[in-house]
């Protein structure tokens, strides 16, 4: 079947099988390798993307299902080519990865979570990103990393007579 996909703000025409989960078909058809196969039953969050701004597991979706709704990949988060989005810059200071198999997932997670709540507590970092797993940073500076992007996003770091 041809599907059409709005991927970071792209709309691309597709063949796939209606069985094709969304994963698959970002993975294989599209050539996006930031949403990683972790378990394929939605319990690592290694494939999160974010749905209509929603972070979704693209493993438990058909990529028929996709068709029409604004999808964004880790690939789509840069402002621009070679350039890191706040929260990616923010993840690499505070050592916010170490393997990078769970990073874009959290990234992506990271964003969902500050365009609702520009100044989230450290208990709303933990419950967003408890869906998925790492098995290296102990979560730790990944929290940091959310923090110090959402203080950034929000301005606070900045010298007073420059904030707005």
């Amino acid at each position: 079947m041809r599907i059409k996909l709005d991927i970071n703000g792209t709309v691309q025409e597709v063949d796939t099988e209606p069985r094709t989960t969304l994963l698959d078909c970002l993975r294989d058809n599209l050539n996006l390798k930031g949403a990683h196969a972790g378990c394929e039953h939605g319990v690592c969050g290694a494939c999160t993307v974010l749905f209509d701004g929603e972070a979704v597991r693209s493993c438990l979706m058909f990529a028929a299902q996709a068709e029409g709704t604004p999808i964004v990949t880790i690939e789509g988060v840069s402002p621009g080519p070679g350039e890191l989005s706040p929260i990616q810059d923010a993840f690499c200071e505070t050592h916010g990865m170490q393997c990078g198999y769970c990073t874009p997932a959290m990234v992506l997670v990271a964003h969902a979570l500050l365009a609702d709540n520009p100044n989230p507590k450290r208990e709303d970092i933990v419950d967003a990103i408890s869906g998925n797993l790492c098995r290296c940073t102990g979560y730790a500076q990944i929290i940091d990393a959310i923090a110090l992007a959402a203080e950034r996003l929000r301005g606070d770091n900045r010298p007073a007579e420059l904030r707005s």
